[in-house]
């Protein structure tokens, strides 16, 4: 018997969702739904200064308004608390002091500047290398400069490739010593590095599947590492397509006018997931959806590898006269259609109400396929 799917949501508390963390969201939840495995919900607050709780407590709401539950975590509690990073420093300190152990730790007293430096080492994407500069100092050299400079401590890595089959992107292979270099597990000022809290987190709370943005793609390779040298089983990955403005910039929290507070006004829910949910190819027109009709249709198989470019946010289908056939039934009018919603069938309903038609009946085998309404008017039932 397989062991039940445990999922994640891990967002960043620093600001409002924007359109393409919800998008992650939705596609987290419905592969742990469509299984029915466990979603855990953890707040990644490593960041002091750009990490609040109040932006927590409203990205929790957000979630909920889209209909996006979550059976452990962060206001759940559970058995792999606690939920927030900010109160798991003493394990990432465990986590470090064991690899401290293993000889594959030291300080690094490079400033950025340095490290940015135009002779450092650069990958083909133009991400800097760290060039191993701080790996050989001596004794001597590094209390001299430990009498001005706060260190950052980096983790030796192998000359070594590592390779993974991600669920979405397929192989993916990287040498740690050329493509990545030594990286960074605490900064100068003492905060632990996302790259080892996420594999202490994922790994003691039994996360068996990652869902996130592609461009973490390139972060799972070193993450691999940390696993085994810290003797924890890594989850399956899938890093799905990140939305971008019609530039290629990837959409970001500085993008106010595609936060969940803009959304919220502009989308019902239903609207938002939707449309959320064409994008993932799980629908075929943007069209209103509550994610629990789309979980048991769900499929990997029919999300994009590739970045989505949204440009001027299209309308959602509300009324859904033009996806209807009239067939004339003596004064009444009997309509069907297929691939149309529920909550959009919902909608149509709730209009027909409006303009005074009564007496319907609805019936719906689910998440979008095939589905088929019989609505039962009146005489003055009109579908122009």
């Amino acid at each position: 018997m397989e062991p039940l799917l445990r999922g994640r949501f891990a967002p960043s508390p620093s600001g409002r969702m924007h359109l393409g963390n919800v998008f992650t969201a939705l596609l987290a939840w419905l592969s742990v739904r469509s299984a029915g495995g466990t979603l855990v919900l953890r707040m990644e607050d490593l960041d002091p200064d750009r990490c609040r709780e109040e932006y927590a407590q409203v990205l929790a709401e957000d979630l909920r308004w889209l209909g996006l539950d979550w059976d452990e975590g962060w206001q759940k509690g559970g058995p792999h608390g606690p939920y927030l990073q900010s109160e798991r420093t003493e394990r990432y300190a465990a986590a470090f002091r064991a690899l401290e152990e293993q000889g594959l730790l030291y300080p690094c007293y490079c400033t950025r500047a340095e490290r940015l430096a135009a002779s450092a080492p650069h990958r083909s994407d133009g991400q800097v290398v760290y060039s191993g500069k701080c790996r050989h100092l001596t004794e001597e050299e590094r209390a001299r400069l430990a009498q001005t400079r706060c260190p950052a401590w980096r983790l030796i890595v192998p000359d070594q490739e590592i390779s993974f089959t991600d669920g979405l992107q397929g192989l993916y292979r990287e040498n740690l010593l050329r493509d990545c270099g030594d990286f960074i597990l605490r900064r100068s000022d003492g905060v632990y590095a996302y790259q080892l809290a996420v594999v202490c987190d994922d790994g003691d709370m039994g996360v068996t599947q990652v869902v996130r943005g592609r461009d973490l793609l390139d972060s799972t390779p070193r993450q691999l590492w940390l696993y085994e040298r810290l003797g924890l089983t890594p989850p399956a990955f899938f890093h799905v397509p990140l939305l971008c403005a019609p530039d290629g910039r990837r959409l970001s929290k500085r993008e106010r006018d595609l936060d969940m507070g803009a959304l919220r006004q502009r989308y019902t829910p239903e609207q938002l997931v939707g449309l959320l949910a064409f994008w993932a190819g799980q629908m075929d027109r943007p069209e209103p959806a509550a994610a629990a009709e789309l979980a048991p249709c769900f499929d990997w198989g029919k999300v994009p590898r590739e970045d989505i470019a949204v440009g001027e946010l299209p309308s959602v289908e509300k009324a859904a006269k033009p996806l209807f056939r009239e067939r004339p039934h003596g004064g009444r009018g009997s309509f069907s259609c297929e691939k149309v919603t529920p909550s959009t069938m919902r909608s149509v309903i709730s209009d027909a109400h409006v303009a005074g038609n009564d007496g319907f009946s609805f019936d719906s085998c689910g998440c979008g396929r095939r589905n088929s309404a019989r609505l039962f008017f009146g005489e003055g039932f009109s579908t122009a």
